[in-house]
């Protein structure tokens, strides 16, 4: 394990991928005068004490068929220029740390206007903009001394509960990963919720709330539950009565200040947003200016669809297979201080994540029929991958889209469906992202599309740990047989995440740690190795991350061949196999203990708990994207965390983050990114990131019940005043 500066190629080193050389990043210095053009907004922002630099400048309109809005960041004397703004009449306000929000004021493109900042009048009024990271590093951890939990621990530690390290990753891979714990809606219960004797009980009432109680009862289990109540109530207790967070955010620096966000909102009022996708991620030309497309996973059937162009949205339909299929509309629900005893929530689809093909295509992991595998899937099948692994059930399948006809293909897989991506052969490898799976499959689409043979074009393997050390798949013992040195060994990692190296040789795999899966078994990278016929020849290799790090969450690879996680630990990591010394082979190839000098670790920016090593921080990331391609405008092979702790985008270059906050509305969440390339011969302004709103509670984002999700363009121009 090392930390250092990580070195990362120059984009314009990069010139044989023409869609990548034609930006090489913001580089220039900023301009010495404001140029407002016709479709542009410009100005400056100005407090008591003169310029205010490093400050948001958002733009709103009702106008358009869907509210839009646009934020700039102010420079060094405190000028912003809001650019390709559509013809429209806009209210426009300032924000920003130290401050409260200005007077808004109306404007129009081609206009200059003069904002007056408006100083906070008190730290708990400048509080009130703080991500929520800052609020809910406030939590008091149990000390690192009262684990392991048992039956008769003194301080109410769960038996199960072994570490700090698993507290904590439970905490944010629990329930951080859902919706944000320090938005205002957390940190302050409502008292509609009821009166109580004290606060521990107005937490086992809260997480009885909605159609989420099942998650949130299982979580609070893992804590305790008492323990986790007294927590919690311990918390917003301490807030009640005035506590304000410890640490303060910075404001945005350098070319932090050189970004442009344009929001777009989309979907319906009950509806959550899982991720979005806007082209294919091996060619980011693909589907160029074209629609963006939305995964509302257990909120609705319905996929949201974005025209940027157009500023227009629209909902399809997606269908299912068997009428049997169930609805999180049946979950069990208690009483919702927003939404009553409505159950807002009914997709029977539980469209978790899409991915786009070179075709433009559509591919979803979602649900056409109940759980329970056809016979093919099971032992007796002739199906070489059930004679293998045999398959009882699938919680999710798979889908497909296709623009051009307006239709969907439904394709039913013996295993479960979470995340998805194509290697350079078009096969679609999903990882199953249940517990005790132990297996990752694939669908061929290329035989599909030629046969439309859904059994046929599908496979998986199980995940044997070379234990042998071979490089080849050897006889091995079951899961739960002791590990023989003479064999490999199958090894129950449930991928959530799965990624496809570019350099076409291997498949790599993120297991979640006992904080997501609720089993205890470690956090893993796994590095498969998929052979010629990869039912019966695939072999893998685990990584666990080394001390003090905990917690993988999404797994990406950049161009290198190296794979990137977020860690619970709040760290970005890479994993460079290469730097691998001793054999992998042997006891510790079953458990991941190895290779740990392969491991560069990335504090991410952000307080951390009382009584937590500050080699991490409070910060969480949901999951990560490498952008190979250069698409924001940073450079090529930049990884990028979904970073919800910070409310942020953390572009990591250089081996320094560059904080991408959004502002507006408070509290951003997001839990995925894509990048595209609209027309490589326009600069910055031809290509982006694309996210959505993420938090399964988006009613706890400002502006509260009523708002609509969002979807989120992140570019980065070569300085605050391009245009």
């Amino acid at each position: 394990m090392i930390f250092h500066r990580r070195q990362r190629a120059s984009l314009c080193a990069l010139a044989f991928l023409s869609f990548a050389a034609a930006w090489c990043g913001p580089l220039q210095a900023e301009p010495a005068q404001l140029v407002v053009g016709a479709n542009a907004i410009g100005g400056e922002v100005k407090g008591a004490n003169g310029p205010e630099a490093g400050v948001w400048v958002i733009a709103e309109t009702t106008d358009l068929p869907t509210k839009y809005a646009k934020m700039v960041v102010t420079d060094d004397l405190g000028r912003f220029l809001i650019p390709e703004l559509p013809a429209a009449k806009y209210k426009i306000w300032a924000r920003g740390y130290g401050l409260v929000d200005s007077d808004k004021l109306d404007a129009e493109p081609g206009k200059t206007i003069a904002l007056t900042a408006k100083p906070a009048p008190t730290p708990a009024a400048a509080a009130e903009y703080y991500p929520g990271m800052y609020w809910y590093s406030m939590i008091k951890i149990p000390a690192a001394s009262e684990f392991p939990g048992s039956d008769k621990n003194p301080g109410g530690i769960p038996a199960g509960m072994q570490t700090q390290a698993d507290w904590i990753d439970t905490m944010k891979n629990s329930c951080q990963s859902c919706h944000a714990l320090g938005s205002k809606n957390v940190r302050s219960p409502s008292p509609a919720l009821g009166h109580f004797a004290n606060s521990a009980e107005l937490w086992e009432r809260r997480l009885q709330s909605g159609q989420a109680m099942t998650g949130m009862a299982l979580a609070i289990t893992r804590l305790g539950p008492d323990r986790g109540y007294k927590m919690y109530a311990d918390w917003t207790d301490r807030i009640a009565a005035g506590e304000l967070p410890f640490d303060k955010p910075e404001r945005p620096q350098g070319v932090e200040r050189n970004v442009v966000i344009t929001s777009w909102d989309w979907g319906t009022p009950e509806m959550y947003l899982h991720d979005a996708i806007s082209t294919d991620k091996r060619n980011p030309t693909v589907n160029a200016n074209g629609p963006i497309y939305g995964s509302p996973e257990e909120s609705s059937d319905f996929v949201p669809v974005l025209d940027p162009i157009n500023n227009t949205t629209k909902l399809i339909k997606h269908p299912y297979r068997d009428p049997a299929t169930p609805t999180s509309k049946d979950d069990p629900k208690g009483t919702s201080v927003f939404w009553g005893d409505d159950p807002v929530w009914d997709s029977h689809t539980s469209i978790h994540n899409p991915m786009m093909d070179s075709k433009g295509r559509v591919w979803f992991t979602a649900r056409i029929r109940p759980a329970a595998d056809p016979a093919y899937c099971k032992a007796g099948s002739e199906l070489p991958s059930a004679q293998v692994a045999p398959l009882a059930e699938s919680v999710r399948q798979l889908s497909v889209y296709d623009p051009k006809t307006g239709k969907f293909t439904l394709i039913d897989t013996c295993f479960s469906t979470q995340h998805l991506s194509f290697d350079a052969n078009d096969v679609l490898w999903l990882s199953a992202g249940q517990p005790y799976s132990g297996v990752v499959g694939w669908l061929d689409t290329r035989k599909f599309d030629a046969t439309g043979d859904e059994v046929a074009s599908q496979g998986w393997t199980p995940i044997i740990a070379n234990v042998t050390g071979t490089g080849k798949r050897a006889p091995f013992v079951a899961a739960d047989q002791p590990t023989d040195p003479a064999r490999d060994k199958w090894v129950k990692a449930a991928f959530y995440g799965v990624m496809p190296s570019p350099k076409g040789d291997v498949i790599w795999g993120q297991s979640m740690g006992p904080g997501f899966s609720r089993i205890a078994q470690p956090s893993y990278l796994v590095r498969v190795i998929p052979g010629s016929d990869p039912t019966h020849t695939a072999v893998s290799e685990i990584f666990q991350p080394p001390e003090g790090a905990f917690g993988t969450r999404g797994v990406d690879v950049d161009l290198n061949g190296v794979a990137w996680t977020v860690l619970s630990s709040g760290h970005l990591a890479s994993f460079d196999r290469s730097k691998c010394k001793a054999p992998l082979a042997g006891p510790d190839a079953a458990t991941g203990k190895q290779c740990f000098e392969g491991w560069t670790l990335y504090r991410m920016p952000g307080p951390q708990f009382k009584g937590v090593s500050e080699k991490g921080s409070a910060n969480h990331a949901y999951y990560l994207w490498v952008d190979r391609y250069n698409t924001l405008g940073l450079g090529a092979n930049v990884p990028i965390a979904s970073a919800n702790g910070s409310e942020s985008l953390l572009a990591l270059v250089d081996g320094k983050f560059v904080n991408i906050h959004i502002p507006y509305p408070m509290g951003f969440f997001s839990k995925n990114v894509d990048g595209r390339i609209d027309d490589a011969n326009a600069g910055w302004k031809g290509r982006g990131l694309w996210t959505t709103s993420g938090t399964r509670a988006n009613f706890h984002s400002e502006g509260g019940k009523g708002v609509l999700p969002k979807v989120f363009k992140v570019q980065m121009r070569p300085n605050p005043l391009a245009g």
